[in-house]
């Protein structure tokens, strides 16, 4: 904020007229000791004073309003992502619904049921996300990162997982039958309960996954997994699972 000081009274003109060397600039020093004047007065004008307090008290008011007001414009940035999301539901392609969830996660807001089954999601990011519920059947989320991420008893059966990561995330009681897990990344996954018949589990890492409580592995391919736990292997092929080699090309 500007701090105002009055100025020194300027000379009277006759004082500054004799100061004057060369006659050709008077003109020139008379327009400069009329500003002078201008200033002196104006800088002891209170009321300019007056108003400079009153722009920098409607400054700091728009900033308090600002900050009242960012619950509402978090409230509204969240009704719209999730209108995205349910205008889509059940359509194919993207319509939005990669960055609406994304944007909903990083606030922080649960996932708990939402349904993009059939959905178009390459390279989502929903790392952390609260997916309990959720409906991912069908949808394409290759490459997707889902770190820590909780899908409790979701529907993810015949979804394509291809290269995602899921690491330490929760699939207990999860539906995950008939979906492509081809290369995803399942280190320390809870598989508690889940269901992965006729998965595609070639070339995944299962470095410490919990397994032990998996509730369906009939007709899961489970060829080349990698960082298997100890007595996995043996164990699935025991319950149904198949270790089928790639047909060549």
């Amino acid at each position: 904020m500007r701090v105002f000081s009055p100025t020194e009274r300027p000379k009277p003109w006759p004082e500054r007229k004799a100061d004057v060397r060369r006659r050709w600039t008077l003109a020139f020093v008379f327009i400069e000791w009329s500003f002078e004047w201008a200033a002196f007065f104006l800088s002891n004008w209170k009321f300019l004073e007056v108003l400079e307090y009153i722009g920098s008290l409607s400054v700091l008011v728009a900033v308090l309003f600002y900050f009242s007001e960012s619950g509402d414009r978090a409230k509204q940035k969240h009704y719209q992502a999730w209108q995205v999301i349910n205008t889509a539901q059940g359509k194919g392609g993207s319509g939005g619904r990669i960055e609406a969830l994304q944007e909903l996660n990083v606030d922080h807001v649960d996932l708990v049921g939402v349904d993009v089954s059939g959905a178009f999601l390459q390279g989502i990011r929903l790392s952390g996300a609260k997916l309990v519920r959720s409906n991912f059947s069908a949808a394409d989320s290759r490459n997707g990162d889902f770190r820590y991420a909780d899908f409790t008893d979701a529907n993810l059966s015949s979804a394509n997982f291809r290269g995602s990561n899921f690491y330490k995330a929760w699939l207990q009681g999860a539906q995950v039958n008939d979906a492509d897990l081809f290369g995803a990344d399942l280190t320390e996954a809870n598989l508690a309960g889940a269901n992965l018949a006729n998965a595609d589990l070639r070339d995944a890492n299962l470095s410490n996954i919990r397994w032990h409580e998996i509730a369906n592995l009939k007709m899961a391919n489970i060829n080349g997994v990698k960082n298997a736990p100890e007595g996995f292997v043996s164990w699935a092929v025991k319950n149904g699972a198949v270790t089928t080699e790639p047909i060549p090309k």
